[in-house]
């Protein structure tokens, strides 16, 4: 059994619930960090999911971490015990694991370089789309810069067009008339980053590889897919949000999300 099936079993088999073939763990974030736990952690997004105690694999629900050391704690919580790898107020720890997740790069080629950020490009198109979806507009910003650097008029030759580089698909399914007028291919790329976030549950790492090569890709190889367009891509994103904060004068953000302690 891998060390996640492990902890995932242990941590389910800790709960004084009757027997059932389904079980639900929380998958929560804060603070630019990852917790699992069987309720809800105050102060923290948390997501659940469902896992089959007969599945014959569970989930990766780390992410991107590698090989990591945690802590599992127990705390009551509305009147009931609840396990966690969080060490939240009142917990105690229960004992140690080690998690080896699938091997994560950061890592498409785009048209547009890691270089300064232009925030001259549609200042009041991006900031509309990143308030009307709540879509960081710093890393709205930097996927625009990736993608096209900013030309309207750009088009790729797997069919992207546009400041957004939108393809086929994707601008049938938020309904833009013209993929070259920038205020439109803005506000749907930002819609589709607000879905992809929401889908991998504030992994931006796994949102950029599926906006750049597709969530069935993203989903096919369980992480960042192995091209090396992607990866690339992924590292520049990653490079230009952390500038783009910078020249919005906004607090730094970790690379990616770490185990909570």
């Amino acid at each position: 059994m891998s060390p996640l099936r492990s902890f995932i079993a242990l941590a389910i088999a800790l709960l004084p619930i009757a027997p059932a073939s389904a079980r639900t763990v929380y998958r929560c974030i804060r603070d630019g960090t990852v917790s699992l736990a069987t309720a809800p952690e105050p102060g923290s997004q948390c997501f659940a999911k469902e896992l089959d105690d007969d599945a014959a694999a569970l989930p990766n629900l780390w992410g991107q971490m590698g090989v990591f050391h945690g802590t599992l704690y127990k705390r009551e919580q509305d009147g009931r015990t609840v396990y966690s790898t969080r060490n939240l107020p009142g917990s105690t720890p229960v004992l140690g694991f080690t998690v080896a997740t699938p091997p994560g790069s950061p890592a498409h080629a785009g048209l547009g370089k890691v270089g300064t950020p232009r925030m001259d490009a549609f200042p009041r198109e991006f900031k509309a789309a990143a308030k009307k979806t709540g879509v960081d507009e710093a890393w709205l910003r930097a996927i625009a810069h990736a993608e096209s650097y900013f030309d309207p008029r750009a088009a790729s030759d797997k069919g992207a067009r546009g400041v957004m580089q939108l393809m086929p698909e994707t601008i049938a399914d938020y309904g833009v008339k013209d993929p070259f007028d920038a205020k439109q291919s803005i506000l749907a790329g930002a819609k589709l980053l607000k879905s992809l976030w929401t889908r991998y549950e504030g992994d931006r790492v796994l949102a950029a590889a599926a906006y750049n090569a597709g969530a069935g890709a993203v989903a096919q190889y369980n992480g960042v897919p192995p091209y090396v367009e992607t990866r690339e891509y992924v590292a520049k994103v990653q490079a230009l949000h952390a500038r783009y904060r910078k020249a919005m004068k906004l607090p730094p953000l970790p690379d990616q999300l770490a185990p909570a302690q």
